[in-house]
């Protein structure tokens, strides 16, 4: 399985996506450009240039029309993704975290930080309302409770009913897109949750924490159902839509890494099987701390973005595709 290597980034690696087809890959880092490329080569299609600060957070809609990206220069930006022009820049008090598009593309939520006195928001716009968007006073905005810690990171759920939230103390929270109540929550990790990624049916979600284990849960009850333990911090991790299997990523904080690191194993990537929760397989390559995991909507490669601003495409060997678990 050799990798394809994408560097066009001149710091670490903060989120990978894919689009809806999955030729495209969109990567943020903490440079102020995002990029996006071509799954199929690597080949960089372009750069949304704009930000003045670390690019926390991507994604973009299910037509790949529009590209949404949230900044530490407390600005959330919506590009146009044929182009790269911005077509809409919405100021915010503080960083924004999280961001993502709704299913249909007609809704965008993000989250800011918790600094500086100001507190950790939810806002919701409707992009097909430009008067929203021209004044950025949002339809919805959801206070976090000073109970609550920040928001680390956040998905739609299915149907665009609710918000899902992973917060800084380990707790999960549903928040309803129409009365910004909180539906329900649970608090099974016991650190902060990195990452949440939806199954592809929606059904289910997992998270990566700082508590060095993955969690699958389901997406309508939060009822925990699987755990993947490892013993160190994961950043991320993502379901693939093929298979039963999961993969990881992550590592130590970036200042307690040392050269020995690399050599132990500390920086691959981790397969483990979704029903049995154990390990079957890792992927050696990055030079740092994994800090983004994605799957190709075809489960056919995956993607992993690491501290060293790489961004490796893994293509599958064909054994691995023919593979299948009887139980």
């Amino acid at each position: 399985m050799k990798p394809i290597m994408l560097h066009g980034h001149e710091r670490s690696i903060t989120q990978i996506k894919y689009n809806r087809e999955g030729d495209l890959i969109f990567s943020s880092a903490k440079d102020p450009q995002p990029n996006v490329w071509y799954s199929l080569n690597g080949e960089r299609l372009g750069s949304f240039v704009g930000h003045n600060g670390a690019v926390w957070c991507i994604d973009c809609t299910w037509d790949s029309t529009k590209v949404l990206t949230g900044a530490a220069d407390n600005t959330c930006k919506i590009w146009d993704c044929e182009t790269g022009s911005q077509l809409n820049s919405l100021e915010t008090r503080t960083a924004v975290r999280t961001n993502g598009f709704s299913y249909s593309g007609n809704l965008v939520m993000y989250s800011t930080d918790k600094t500086m006195g100001f507190p950790c928001e939810i806002h919701m716009f409707d992009i097909r309302d430009g008067s929203q968007i021209e004044s950025g006073n949002p339809y919805l905005t959801i206070p976090i409770d000073t109970s609550m810690s920040k928001i680390t990171s956040a998905i739609w759920g299915p149907g665009e009913d609710f918000i899902l939230t992973g917060h800084e103390n380990g707790e999960i929270n549903q928040f309803d897109i129409k009365t910004g109540t909180r539906i329900k929550g649970c608090k099974d990790h016991t650190k902060q949750i990195n990452d949440i990624q939806p199954y592809k049916d929606n059904s289910m979600f997992i998270t990566a924490s700082k508590d060095n284990t993955a969690r699958l849960f389901d997406m309508e009850t939060l009822e925990p159902l699987k755990m993947y333990k490892t013993e160190r911090p994961i950043n991320s991790a993502a379901i693939s839509p093929l298979h039963d299997h999961v993969v990881m990523g992550g590592g130590q904080e970036a200042m307690q890494v040392t050269t020995t690191s690399t050599r132990v194993g500390k920086f691959d990537a981790r397969f483990f099987h979704l029903v049995f929760e154990e390990e079957f397989g890792r992927v050696k390559g990055h030079f740092g701390p994994i800090n983004s995991v994605a799957f190709h909507p075809d489960g056919k490669s995956y993607s992993s973005g690491g501290e060293d601003g790489y961004v490796r495409v893994h293509y599958f060997d064909p054994n691995y595709l023919d593979f299948s678990c009887e139980y």
